[in-house]
């Protein structure tokens, strides 16, 4: 079997539990070497993502706002929000094995590995959505991350702009929430969201330090200066950094940002 071709047709999968089942499949083929990593394969343009049979996509002034967390609906749709991330960072990181061949067996490894965890984040998101009556797919949703998956077709710029803007905004905003729902009257559903988002918070700061270690590898391998960062994220996002004053620095040091990074961001000296 061809690992880009079976990659692919992951990635288009539309269903969720149809998309996971070929991936743990696609996983253990891969771990076994059962998969011809062909050295020729020319990528797809994907025009829409996998999940628009499945959800409403909506522009991103147009997706349901949050409610209080302490009625049913306002966690619902935290929940719905947070899973569609998830959900959409496991097409990110199939997409960053399928788009960038003749890599080291460890990047395609990494990003597999990614992938994996992003399932399972998706999953337990999914399991407290069921248990609020509710699925993945009865929100509206954007399309903003599969937009970032659309634009940045070279190493440098996936590997800047996904594990290292996108997902590290993840580091300082799911702090911000778990503090909010600290704050709350204590319930068995409150209790059941802090503990799966304290998960996905522990488990995101390894996926920022894998794109960090790839995004230093293209870097090397063009010749660039590791500050080309931020021209990449003022040419997709000249807003800059959304959270100046929560940056969370001991998350980011440890997923591999600097000092001189981290100061920039805060635009005050943390570290």
């Amino acid at each position: 079997m061809n690992f880009y071709k079976e990659l692919e047709l992951i990635l288009k999968a539309s269903q969720p539990q149809n998309k996971i089942k070929m991936f743990r499949k696609f996983f253990e083929d891969f771990k076994n070497d059962a998969l011809k990593m062909s050295k020729t394969y020319e990528a797809k343009f994907f025009e829409e993502p996998s999940y628009s049979e499945v959800c409403t996509v909506v522009p991103p002034q147009d997706v349901p706002k949050r409610s209080s967390l302490t009625q049913k609906d306002g966690q619902i749709n935290l929940i719905h929000a947070i899973a569609h991330i998830e959900y959409s960072a496991i097409d990110l990181a199939l997409d960053g094995a399928y788009r960038f061949v003749n890599m080291p067996r460890k990047y395609y490894l990494d990003w597999l590995e990614v992938a994996n965890d992003e399932i399972q984040h998706f999953l337990m998101l999914e399991e407290i959505l069921h248990s609020l009556g509710a699925s993945y797919g009865d929100i509206e949703v954007h399309n903003a991350l599969f937009e970032a998956s659309q634009r940045t077709n070279t190493l440098v710029e996936r590997m800047a702009v996904v594990p290292r803007y996108l997902e590290a905004n993840g580091l300082d905003a799911t702090p911000m929430i778990l503090t909010k729902l600290k704050k709350l009257p204590k319930t068995p559903m409150i209790e059941k969201i802090i503990s799966v988002l304290s998960v996905i918070l522990e488990e995101e700061v390894d996926h920022v330090k894998k794109g960090d270690t790839w995004f230093n590898y293209a870097c090397e391998k063009e010749g660039l200066s590791k500050d080309v960062y931020f021209e990449i994220i003022d040419k997709y996002y000249p807003q800059g950094f959304l959270r100046p004053k929560n940056i969370n620095t001991e998350a980011r040091k440890e997923a591999g940002f600097s000092c001189k990074e981290l100061n920039f961001m805060a635009k005050k000296d943390v570290c």
